[in-house]
């Protein structure tokens, strides 16, 4: 084993001098009290905070920093002692990129790669990190003696969801093998120079802080989560320098094994750092390394079919065809049907298909019907929901919006490549049929394009089914059911998160409604769903109830003992880390902000959202704080304890725009306010505390005189 300590020695000598250089020549440039930080994180230099509780904020921070780093290089002839000394080449690696910042320097301004990747992305992921749409997240460094190689490599990763970063001259190479490349399609570019790689290195590191309730300088317990809960590997092309070994070692030192393409012959540790020389075989042994189980989807369409393409953003000059219920009716409607009532696999098109001629604009019903035993009326609107994931799923295709109000874009390269409307009717059929199995026996699919007959069944079939469901969601109240359900799918990061799903509190992601969270129970009875009685009211006020408290405690493995549904200061629901927005007291107005994931700026409280979001995630109740979805903010059991949606005095104007119809229908029939939401503040306005307050009373804003909130 000495040729490969050696090298990881080498490697990591090498970055501890250019590092303390770099730092010295920093200071002496620009002083000690200039300003050091990546943009968009709460986490200051993530890797080095996470390992050793130490807030770097100034270039005077550094030294001891590299006092750090130069302590784990022990060069000893240990396997283990060596894998430290790589832990210290990411510490390095993340000083050097760091000081590409310093004063609000923007270094990837003119880059190929994004380099540093802020929170509020990494929160984005933990969805469908959790939920098995992303299943894995693949490193790929350096350049492959045949770019070929790497292209089908990242093509088949992308083909799996896998979300994948890219560092040095693979980047040129798989954008020019035709790879789509951005955020928006789950292959990242980071930057070329090795030293990039600690920005994948840090997305890891903060999914530990961020959903894992890893206290800052816990390095064991940091070390134990990026091993156990974070599916991560690392591929190398070509050939591999000192300085890529070192950093090689503490990706193997965070649990995350490295395949490389070269023959290493006897330096290989099984399991951990492997040559695969067949580049045919390179994800499959990486995937297995991890124990990455992909189902892939191959479905009969002309099209890639992948959650990777969900982001996908199709640009008017690159479209072919749209569908817009702007311009033409347009509706998606799934109906439960009696047995007889349903062909299966029967597709039918009336009207006209996608013409050559481009841009076309169209109208298009599409009517899904199902049949099934266990089938019920109430997963209707959520097999309906899933057609704009699926939708979007498909290469070149974009969509957005659901029931009447839709848009559907379908790109010239898409129609080159055949896509036609049977293509959209077979992959509504074959997911329906694969995630709906259980309720659903039979499926048609009827799509239509005659604007006449569009209308039609828009007015005689799909308003009135709309209106039904409208109804019934609208008389459902916590009060009207008799069980609520946990839903647990976070706790493959937040071990110790649980949420508690009512008809009027959705899970905290934003994705998971009671009609979801009953259908999952449903689908898999065993799943991350379940039922909770709704027995043992301690306090209607509060919303806390025994069995609540009960099966929260079974859940949560004794992690929560005692949660309240409808309170912010007292014992509130814990929160994941990847909830919608965040709510937080503002004593000096007597109320609360609200504040988006994607607001980046300060709040009336003086934090980001990210800053924000550190106190409250990880499965931790933090009185005062609290994690939730956008559609709550207008429920009436919105912090109900504390006196409603009253108490909101500030959020960013693109949030209060979004729920402003709703939270002024809920102001107005609680507290007969007109136009409720003119009286909250946001950022156009004013963020300053004391000029927040002065809004607020000018528009006699209510929580002004409700009772101190602290």
């Amino acid at each position: 084993m000495s040729v490969l300590t050696d090298l990881i020695y080498a490697g990591s000598n090498a970055v501890a001098g250019l590092t303390e250089g770099a730092v010295n020549d920093a200071i002496a440039k620009f002083g000690g009290d200039a300003k050091v930080a990546f943009p968009d994180t709460a986490y200051f230099l993530p890797t080095i905070y996470a390992a050793t509780g130490v807030k770097v904020t100034k270039l005077s921070d550094l030294p001891a920093c590299v006092g750090v780093l130069k302590s784990l290089i022990s060069n000893k002839e240990d396997l283990g002692e060596a894998l430290n000394a790589g832990l210290a080449t990411a510490v390095g690696a993340e000083i050097l990129e760091a000081l590409k910042f310093v004063d609000g320097g923007n270094p990837y301004e003119n880059e190929s790669g994004i380099g540093f990747v802020p929170d509020p992305i990494i929160r984005s992921l933990g969805v469908p990190l959790v939920t098995g749409d992303m299943p894995g997240v693949a490193v790929v460094i350096g350049k492959a003696d045949n770019p070929a190689d790497v292209v089908a490599t990242v093509k088949d990763y992308q083909s799996k969801g896998i979300l994948t970063f890219l560092i040095g001259d693979v980047i040129e190479q798989v954008i020019g093998g035709g790879v789509k490349a951005g955020l928006d399609f789950r292959v990242i570019p980071l930057g070329h120079d090795v030293t990039a790689v600690i920005h994948a290195v840090t997305v890891a590191i903060r999914a530990a802080l961020i959903f894992g309730n890893i206290k800052p300088g816990d390095l064991p317990g940091l070390l134990e989560y990026t091993k156990e809960r974070v599916p991560a590997f690392v591929n190398t092309y070509g050939e591999i320098s000192e300085v890529v070994v070192s950093a090689g070692a503490g990706a193997i030192a965070l649990g995350f094994p490295v395949v490389v393409d070269i023959d290493l012959g006897e330096n290989q540790v099984a399991g951990a750092l492997e040559s695969v020389t067949d580049h045919s075989l390179t994800a499959k042994r990486s995937l297995e390394l991890r124990n990455i189980k992909v189902k892939v989807k191959e479905l009969p369409i002309h099209v890639a079919f992948a959650s990777a393409f969900e982001g996908e953003i199709i640009r008017r000059p690159d479209m072919h065809a749209e569908i817009s219920s702007d311009k033409k009716p347009a509706f998606e409607l799934v109906v439960m049907r009696g047995a007889n009532e349903v062909e299966d696999h029967k597709i039918t098109i009336i009207g006209d298909d996608i013409g050559p001629d481009a841009p076309v604009e169209m109208a298009l019903g599409t009517i899904v019907e199902v049949a099934g035993a266990k089938m019920q009326v109430d997963f209707e609107p959520v097999i309906e929901r899933k057609i704009h994931h699926w939708f979007n799923y498909m290469e070149g295709i974009m969509h957005t919006g659901q029931r009447n109000l839709i848009r559907v874009r379908v790109s010239k390269e898409a129609y080159e490549k055949g896509v036609r409307l049977k293509d959209f009717a077979e992959v509504i059929y074959s997911m329906v049929m694969d995630e709906f199995s259980s309720v659903v026996d039979k499926c048609q699919v009827t799509l239509i394009t005659d604007a006449t007959k569009v209308s039609e069944q828009l007015e005689a079939l799909a308003m009135p089914r709309y209106d039904a469901r409208d109804d019934r969601l609208s008389s459902m109240t916590d009060e009207s059911v008799d069980k609520f359900y946990t839903c647990i799918l976070c706790q493959s990061f937040a071990p110790s998160h649980c949420c508690v799903v009512t008809p009027e509190r959705l899970g905290l992601c934003g994705a998971v409604s009671w009609l979801d969270a009953k259908a999952t129970k449903e689908l898999t009875p065993a799943g991350p769903c379940q039922p909770i009685e709704k027995t043992g009211l301690i306090d209607e006020k509060l919303g806390l109830y025994d069995n609540v408290n009960k099966i929260v405690g079974e859940a949560t493995h004794g992690a929560v003992e005692t949660v309240t549904l409808y309170s912010l200061m007292q014992d509130p629901m814990t929160s994941c880390g990847c909830f919608e927005c965040i709510c937080g007291i503002l004593p000096e107005a007597n109320g609360v902000v609200v504040v988006n994931r994607e607001y980046k700026g300060l709040t009336p409280t003086g934090m980001t959202f990210g800053e924000l979001a550190s106190m409250t995630g990880g499965g931790v109740q933090t009185p005062g704080f609290m994690g939730h979805g956008r559609h709550f903010i207008s429920s009436k059991k919105f912090i109900k304890a504390e006196g409603g949606i009253a108490r909101i005095v500030w959020m960013p104007k693109e949030l209060k725009d979004d729920v402003a119809n709703r939270l002024n229908a809920t102001a107005k029939e609680l507290y007969g306010i007109d136009n409720f939401t003119d009286m909250i503040c946001d950022e156009t306005i004013a963020v300053e505390s004391d000029a927040v307050l002065n809004f607020l009373q000018e528009k006699g804003h209510p929580a002004l005189g409700l009772d101190p909130i602290m």
